[in-house]
């Protein structure tokens, strides 16, 4: 955006012919002389009608327009179309949180119009040097994750999942969760609990009516919801993410708030924005995308972070569903690149109706070590995770042997792996919808798990912490009592 554009025109340029309409894309000769690209721009149709819109390519005289409200019913002469001199705000205050909206910062709940201060919504990535490194644990409440990939304040960690699968209801649950834990070295003595709600800022784009008043009915209290429906013009699905990392930055940058943002789903993201390229006649890339999708999406992700001397921070999760369970497809490979990890759910597990369907071993969190461990979460903390990830690996190389030679010719020791997969997956993975687990029990769980395996097999311990927990392993009626009771009261 250009120095000239920051401050509004007093008298806004206006024009009253289009040169032709295509898609969401309209254009008109003008002279460029003061306008700007990225610039906002008014649509006043013949009825009376205002669509909005934003200056999307400059070429000699022609100027092409994104039009938010799509162009249906448009025609060629009787609008008038306004460039406003500055480009596209959200109008901030504190009364946001709380605030249901459109994708395009529109309130929908029935209240007052935004007030406050105009931020522009493209906002900047934080700068490397600015940053301070991640390294706060935040408490999802879901076992799987805060064992095994926990999230970092600040970190961004992406939910890769495929149709079909719950990740709207992982996504509900965790925005209802989620809180960061008290520094537990800090805590000692002090008899007090310091957690820390964290704010939610929740982006749907492109979802069913449905599912928005899922979101809308379940997802409320220190939360700011921007629902971009299947229904709505194209266009719009591209400004959401970045409205709500707009609101996300004033919270966080400005108001000293931790906050959680939870975009669902990145894949129609990426695919709003391939039409339009389209439309706007850019050089596809792999699978059609445009050559600059990756950037695109680096912008949108490297809005999270923490800024050094500031308070608050922005931790993301962006989830994305993968066409046809496909993790080499353009928007979950450069999600990959961008971000720091992944959260893969199975479709295996969601057919025998575990909840959630984490799939382990493709899963990773690669700032985990520097958020847990001793006075962040437990010392042993990451050595059972690695035992676990160590002991499930080699449990899922015992069933695909099991697959070709039968379970009969199994040694005793292939048959514990098998029994301790089952146990991770009934008991260690799987929980209510509505079940928030502390670190706490998800460790215990964890670690109840390893007693179904035999002491020599725990490779990835040491002699300290096995004996540390074997009181909790002694009795074989205590393991077996475990591993068989019945699953009442999980809904």
């Amino acid at each position: 955006m250009s120095e000239s554009l920051k401050e509004k025109r007093s008298d806004p340029i206006i024009y009253t012919q289009l040169e032709c309409i295509e898609g969401p894309l309209v254009a008109l000769l003008a002279s460029l002389s003061g306008i700007g690209f990225g610039e906002a721009v008014q649509i006043v149709d013949r009825a009376g009608n205002v669509r909005h819109g934003r200056v999307a390519l400059l070429d000699d005289k022609r100027v092409t327009i994104e039009v938010f409200q799509g162009t249906a019913g448009l025609a060629m002469g009787g609008e008038r179309t306004r460039f406003l001199g500055r480009p596209i705000t959200l109008n901030l205050d504190v009364s946001i949180i709380g605030r249901r909206l459109n994708g395009m910062g529109e309130p929908i709940d029935g209240g007052p119009p935004l007030a406050g201060e105009a931020r522009e919504i493209s906002g900047t990535v934080i700068n490397p040097t600015a940053r301070s490194y991640p390294d706060e644990f935040i408490q999802t409440g879901i076992t799987g994750i805060d064992v095994m990939n926990a999230l970092v304040r600040g970190q961004k960690l992406p939910i890769f999942s495929s149709s079909g699968l719950p990740h709207d209801r992982l996504a509900i649950q965790i925005a209802q969760q989620a809180k960061i834990r008290p520094d537990l070295s800090a805590a000692v003595g002090t008899g007090t609990s310091s957690e820390q709600e964290l704010v939610v800022v929740f982006a749907a784009i492109g979802v069913k009516h449905d599912v928005a008043v899922r979101f809308s009915e379940e997802i409320s209290g220190r939360t700011v919801s921007f629902l971009n429906l299947a229904d709505d013009p194209v266009m719009e699905r591209l400004l959401t993410p970045r409205m709500a990392l707009t609101a996300a930055e004033y919270l966080a940058f400005d108001l000293g708030l931790h906050v959680l943002v939870i975009l669902t789903d990145m894949t129609v993201y990426g695919e709003a924005l391939r039409e339009v390229a389209t439309a706007r006649g850019d050089v596809p890339s792999r699978k059609g995308y445009p050559g600059y999708l990756y950037s695109d999406l680096a912008s949108i992700y490297e809005r999270a972070g923490q800024i050094k001397g500031k308070k608050g921070s922005i931790t993301q999760l962006p989830i994305l569903t993968m066409p046809n369970n496909d993790i080499t497809h353009p928007i979950a490979d450069l999600t990959g690149y961008i971000t720091e990890g992944q959260i893969v759910l199975s479709r295996d597990l969601s057919r025998q109706g575990l909840y959630p369907p984490l799939e382990l071993l493709p899963s990773l969190s690669r700032l985990m070590g520097d958020g847990v461990g001793e006075g962040l979460t437990y010392a042993d903390h990451m050595p059972l995770m690695e035992q676990l990830y160590a002991a499930y690996a080699r449990a899922e190389e015992v069933r695909m042997m099991t697959r070709i030679v039968g379970e009969e010719d199994l040694s005793e020791i292939d048959r514990c792996y098998l029994r301790f997969a089952q146990l991770l997956e009934q008991r260690f993975l799987a929980q209510g919808f509505s079940e928030d687990r502390s670190i706490e029990q998800s460790l215990e769980m964890g670690w109840r798990c390893l007693g179904s395996l035999p002491a020599k097999e725990l490779t990835r311990l040491s002699q300290d912490e096995i004996e540390q927990h074997r009181s909790m392993w002694e009795g074989a009626d205590d393991v077996k009592a475990f591993t068989q009771e019945e699953d009442t009261g999980r809904e």
